[in-house]
């Protein structure tokens, strides 16, 4: 692996550069080769701590970031906010420093308030990695499913990539959209009008509410899942509606290109944004972007940490 990656965080994909993005992407690549080989641990971050500080339930996030980490030669710790000094009135600030005087090398951090890796970076002197903060980015995730993309298709400028679903409350559109247009692609961003905003075409992306009049022209088509736990009300009349809508089943993916791609970041609602028969089919990417998920994690360790 070599480095070539001029930062010291990943708060987020929109201020990362084309070249920035590639460069997690190729070693990533390399990172999925070590994860095929039978002898898969490294010693780039041996005597290194990483600590997932995870104030939202996560399961693949914080596995695969731990999992990254070990096998870079890591050590990781888990902390969440329940039972921890911040039930006692402790500041979020005051506990993240407290935990940096430890002797950790990064932190992992995922928060329901965005901005909060963005405030954790300027109090803390080690490097914060972004897992998500509300409904603002999910970069590593983003990256992800970009990988999952160029591994498909072989390339990512020129394609047509479609994220369907709840926009609104997505951090990971956010992350999907700078680093897809950054490298090219045409984004179209497909839901109901009550969760895509036609404000997102001021920054250059395609928006529609018909899933069956864009998916002829799609490559690639994310499918989002709905964030009921982030809504105040419910966006669409019913389920059921939203199903008949935007669900992708076997008779959209007959009338889509012979080659389309089919993404699913998860937790997926069968049934909602994917039925099974989509899902574990062949045109699916979805457990392949679980796979690469630990791959992308492994090369934003080595660059933040690894040198």
């Amino acid at each position: 692996m070599t480095a070539q990656f001029a930062h010291r965080h990943l708060l987020g994909i929109e201020g990362l550069s084309e070249h920035d993005i590639t460069a997690l992407l190729d070693l990533a690549e390399e990172a999925v080769e070590v994860s095929r080989q039978v002898e898969k641990k490294k010693t780039t971050l041996k005597g290194r701590t990483l600590i997932n500080l995870f104030y939202e339930n996560s399961t693949r996030t914080r596995t695969s970031f731990s999992l990254a980490t070990r096998r870079l030669g890591g050590d990781t710790i888990d902390f969440t906010a329940v039972g921890s000094s911040v039930s006692k009135g402790e500041s979020f600030i005051d506990t993240a420093k407290n935990i940096e005087a430890m002797g950790i090398d990064a932190v992992v951090v995922r928060h329901t308030t965005p901005g909060t890796p963005q405030l954790l970076a300027q109090h803390l002197g080690v490097s914060v990695i972004n897992a998500g903060d509300g409904p603002h980015e999910h970069p590593t995730q983003g990256l992800l499913d970009i990988l999952s993309i160029r591994e498909r298709c072989g390339r990512i400028a020129g394609l047509t990539v479609a994220l369907v679903g709840d926009i609104m409350y997505s951090r990971t559109a956010r992350s999907n959209i700078w680093g897809l247009k950054k490298l090219g692609a045409h984004v179209i961003l497909c839901g109901p009008s009550t969760l895509v905003s036609q404000q997102w075409q001021e920054i250059g992306v395609e928006v529609a509410h018909n899933l069956d009049e864009i998916l002829p022209r799609c490559d690639v088509v994310n499918l989002l899942r709905i964030q009921f736990e982030r809504q105040a009300t419910r966006p669409f009349p019913s389920v059921r509606e939203y199903a008949l809508l935007y669900t992708m089943n076997g008779e959209r993916l007959e009338r889509a290109k012979n080659n389309i791609l089919i993404l699913a970041p998860g937790p997926i609602n069968r049934g909602v944004e994917v039925t099974p028969e989509v899902a574990d089919g062949p045109h699916s990417a979805i457990l392949e972007q679980v796979n690469n998920g630990v791959a992308v994690r492994m090369a934003v360790l080595w660059q933040l940490l690894g040198q």
